[in-house]
């Protein structure tokens, strides 16, 4: 899946493959958000104990080099949605506007595929910077607190189906 503006700072989502699973292993968000994400290789596994829930893990890909992750899985139970388990982008690369780009790419993809109206991430309520940079996306609380996370929250993103607009009316793809 390639979609970019023509910008050399364009990123793609690509599947996790024999060609790059052991560059991607190694991308590592900063020591202060340890905390709030799995590893890299904790979510390339994720995404193999989920592959019942078709889980899928993307790298995002600029250039050549992976800059990040993200694990997308179907979550069949009320609200059906898809779950957006991890997303990161490693600490040598964020703030240039891959993890903004990555995440409207997934939203366009999901919204065309559109097996499910809404995306849902569960946030810690700490991660303040977490909670700035989905809500600048169009993710609002949905309100639920999981009793096995009460420290988090849930966030939503509805989804148009076939036009890849958001509810909000944003497109979602760059």
């Amino acid at each position: 899946m390639r979609q970019d503006n023509g910008s050399e700072r364009s990123v793609r989502l690509k599947e996790i493959g024999e060609d790059n699973w052991l560059a991607v292993r190694r991308l590592a968000v900063r020591k202060d958000q340890q905390k709030f994400l799995d590893t890299a290789e904790g979510i390339l596994a994720r995404g193999y104990v989920y592959r019942t829930c078709r889980a899928r893990v993307f790298a995002i890909v600029q250039g050549d080099d992976p800059v990040g992750l993200a694990l997308v899985r179907d979550l069949d139970e009320e609200p059906a949605c898809y779950e957006l388990q991890q997303f990161m982008v490693d600490a040598r690369f964020q703030n240039r506007g891959y993890g903004t780009q990555a995440l409207r790419l997934l939203i366009h993809m999901l919204a065309e595929e559109g097996r499910y109206d809404s995306v849902e991430i569960c946030v810690k309520a700490e991660n303040a910077a977490a909670l700035h940079f989905y809500g600048k996306q169009g993710f609002s609380d949905t309100g639920y607190v999981d009793p096995a996370l009460p420290d988090s929250r849930n966030l939503r993103l509805g989804l148009k189906k076939r036009t890849g607009k958001t509810e909000t009316g944003q497109k979602g793809g760059v």
